[in-house]
């Protein structure tokens, strides 16, 4: 009988894998939480397991986990951890500190008021973890340090939960959010990503919100059509680095297998479906794609779809591509606002330590080793 790795089984499977040694759903429910919400390393604390399935549990059962290897932190409070797998490939994930909402609000209206201005540091109160999907990236952005490495392989479902276990142990504050953003792209990845996300969700598992697991994709259409089918509640990111397909093109590979034409009706038919407005990452890249015409051609582009720009400063660690000048983003914001297209410009957190968007390659540099 091959071996039970009930880290890496959401509830359903939970459920009918225990109740082949004769489990009640009562007692896997409990079994499901000491796995997924303790991370428990077996069954033995799970109380009402008959003996002989215990027994069996006990010889069947295995729990492999990840190796912390190393952790960085910034000046501004992100850590990265390298970890290492139990096949001894590296990936690399994310702490990623936020305020309190109320601070945040507060601040946002200090500033419409005229009372702020710039980068303002608010006190931590949780984290949000940025975790690795893949093992390498075969999709060969221009602009990622990820896609250098080639792929390897995909992560399974518990790989990708022991990240977040692995920075929840050690926390400060509690990890209250996910983004499947860091090493790989997850929608290549899809079926051990929604099982990963739907035991985040779980209130036996780590009772993250729904709304708080976002999901990012560099345009692979025919899940993104999944999803709208699906409904799952968690976030869809759209990165998107051109508002051409030619410009696409030659920044991004995948336009040749998924057009930009088809990712924007996919994008369309997800925000219908979804009534929401759909996070549309746009890699802003000096001299390359922020000019005033660049606006227009992406609000010609997104008419009539429900999105949000968020703008990231490209972060190439080559250094042949860079950001844009402050001038270069007003102008651009400035164009976009003349189409009410609600856009805001994000802040890139750990440059130093390469834990920015683009930057995630299994590397040991800058900040503060610690631990």
């Amino acid at each position: 009988m091959p071996a039970l790795l009930l880290r890496d089984l959401d509830w359903p499977a939970t459920s009918r894998a225990l109740a082949g040694y004769g489990v009640g759903e009562r007692v896997a429910r409990k079994a499901f939480a000491c796995v997924h919400a303790r991370w428990a390393k077996s069954l033995d604390e799970v109380e009402g397991i008959p003996v002989k399935a215990r027994e069996a549990l006990l010889h069947d059962s295995v729990f492999p986990d990840v190796e912390v290897v190393e952790r960085r932190r910034a000046a501004d409070g992100f850590v990265k951890y390298l970890l290492r797998l139990p096949d001894g490939a590296l990936v690399e994930a994310v702490r990623i500190p936020l305020p309190d909402p109320a601070d945040a609000r507060a601040l946002k209206e200090r500033r419409r008021r005229g009372q702020a201005s710039g980068l303002v540091a608010l006190p931590t109160a949780k984290y949000t973890v940025c975790v690795s999907s893949q093992v390498g990236c075969a999709l060969g952005c221009a602009f990622c340090a990820t896609a250098k490495l080639g792929f390897a392989r995909n992560l399974a479902a518990w790989e990708m939960l022991a990240q977040v276990h692995a920075v929840a142990s050690e926390a400060d504050h509690p990890v209250r959010g996910v983004l499947f953003l860091g090493m790989g792209e997850p929608l290549l990845n899809y079926d051990n990503v929604l099982r990963a996300a739907r035991i985040l969700c779980h209130p036996a598992g780590l009772a993250i919100s729904a709304d708080a697991i976002s999901i990012s994709t560099a345009g692979v259409v025919p899940a993104i059509r999944r999803l709208v089918g699906e409904r799952p509640r968690f976030r869809l990111i759209v990165s998107l680095v051109a508002p051409t397909a030619e410009a696409r093109a030659a920044l991004m590979p995948i336009e040749a297998r998924w057009p930009l034409a088809d990712l924007v009706a996919a994008i369309r038919d997800y925000g219908s479906a979804r009534r929401t407005r759909v996070a549309v990452a746009y890699v802003a890249i000096g001299g390359v794609n922020m000019s005033r015409q660049d606006a227009r051609d992406l609000a010609q582009l997104l008419a009539g779809v429900r999105v949000k720009i968020d703008l990231i400063d490209v972060n190439d660690a080559s250094g042949r591509l860079g950001p844009p000048s402050d001038a270069e983003v007003k102008a651009f914001r400035d164009e976009l606002s003349r189409f009410r297209i609600p856009v805001a410009r994000r802040y890139a957190g750990g440059r130093e330590i390469n834990a920015a968007c683009g930057t995630l390659a299994a590397t040991r540099c800058g900040g503060t080793v610690i631990g």
